[in-house]
């Protein structure tokens, strides 16, 4: 069976991460999947090449695509000649339905996968907002609407996305990968991050983005400190260096610049994820079921998250749930774990890990998909 992903991009986002870690789990005896990405092959291009699978670029920019861009789109899917495309994300959605829409000799069974979640239209670019739009209104088009939240879902919904068609399908996560960390590891990278060696260890992972709120982070991180001096904050993610003005400026008009490390992207997040004894997101919108979060609580660190997507359901009672853009109600959030001592936050995480087993393991999440592509070849 001949799977096709066209997707937005592949960069290190949380949707991106998914998709390379269903392919890397997929049964190839029975599905035999390719990928074209809309722009490049950014940071996942080469790892999704090394499970054997091609990887082929349309080198779109951002933006609305070009004439030459659709051409050689249309172009690739005919010599590929898949069974199934699968949309992935706002613009692969887009993409793959209008590539089968041309082929009227042969119409692809067409998925769609949505990993954003809507607060507030007013929020996003005008593109977004646009493909949104656009979407809903061809949204009976695709075999089927994939959303890895439940609140993504109500949301597109009530925006006019059909019903009838639509399905959640969470993210899911690798429990084998993402492990807890032992005394020894999270002493070797405090040691080599300069921190003290008993250093309460909070952190954030996250690309740098309105969306993320890392103000949000550094506010309510300012506000800790003034009562808990010895904590220590790590902020992982593209663009968040000493290089980032916006960044740099608002630690140094808090005066924690020094309590905050700031990582950039970083290639060895298991291991700095299962070294924090708290995770949080600090997102104020877009969030749909971050894979970030998940990945933590496979670290068994329990996590503090805003009520954003479907945030407040992976943590169910293993954390702390506040309001987005509420620096006061997060430090609050954060001081509870930190009052709660080590043994009572160890329990948290491991009841978090235990939570990821149970309702998000990854083989259960590839399973749900190969299900579903049989069965929409089946009917087709």
């Amino acid at each position: 069976m001949k799977l096709l992903y066209v997707t937005t991009g592949l960069d290190s986002g949380g949707a991106q991460m998914m998709l390379y870690n269903l392919l890397s789990r997929m049964d190839r005896d029975r599905f035999d999947p390719a990928v074209i990405s809309l722009m490049g092959q950014d940071a996942l291009g080469d790892r999704i090449k090394a499970l054997g699978i091609p990887v082929y670029t349309i080198g779109m920019k951002p933006g609305i695509p070009t004439p030459g861009a659709v051409w050689r789109l249309i172009r690739l899917i005919h010599q590929l000649k898949p069974d199934l495309i699968q949309g992935w994300m706002y613009h692969g959605n887009l993409a793959a339905q209008l590539a089968s829409s041309i082929f009227t000799s042969r119409r692809f069974p067409v998925v769609w996968s949505i990993h954003y979640s809507i607060d507030a239209l007013a929020s996003d670019k005008k593109m977004t907002v646009a493909l949104v739009k656009f979407g809903a209104y061809i949204s009976k088009s695709p075999k089927q609407v994939l959303f890895v939240s439940q609140v993504s879902k109500s949301q597109h919904e009530a925006l006019g996305y059909a019903r009838e068609n639509s399905h959640v399908i969470p993210n899911g996560f690798d429990t084998s990968r993402f492990l807890p960390s032992s005394v020894d590891d999270r002493t070797v990278l405090r040691s080599e991050l300069g921190l003290p060696e008993d250093c309460l260890l909070i952190g954030l992972a996250g690309r740098y983005h309105p969306m993320k709120d890392h103000a949000n982070f550094v506010q309510a991180a300012a506000l800790l400190l003034e009562t808990n001096p010895q904590v220590r904050f790590l902020m992982m993610g593209q663009a968040v260096t000493q290089d980032n003005p916006t960044l740099s400026n608002l630690l140094q008009e808090l005066g924690i610049h020094d309590r905050v490390l700031l990582l950039g992207e970083r290639q060895d997040m298991p291991r700095l994820l299962a070294s924090l004894d708290v995770f949080t997101s600090a997102s104020a919108y877009g969030e749909a079921f971050p894979m970030v979060v998940g990945e933590a609580m496979a670290c068994e660190v329990p996590c503090v998250v805003t009520d954003v997507g479907d945030s407040s359901w992976m943590v169910g009672n293993t954390g702390r749930v506040v309001p987005p853009r509420s620096p006061q109600v997060l430090a609050e959030a954060w001081n509870e774990l930190i009052a709660l001592g080590k043994e009572s936050r160890n329990c948290l995480g491991k009841a978090a890990r235990s939570r990821i087993i149970t309702e998000f393991s990854l083989n259960s999440i590839v399973a749900q998909y190969e299900s579903l592509y049989e069965q929409i070849l089946n009917q087709n």
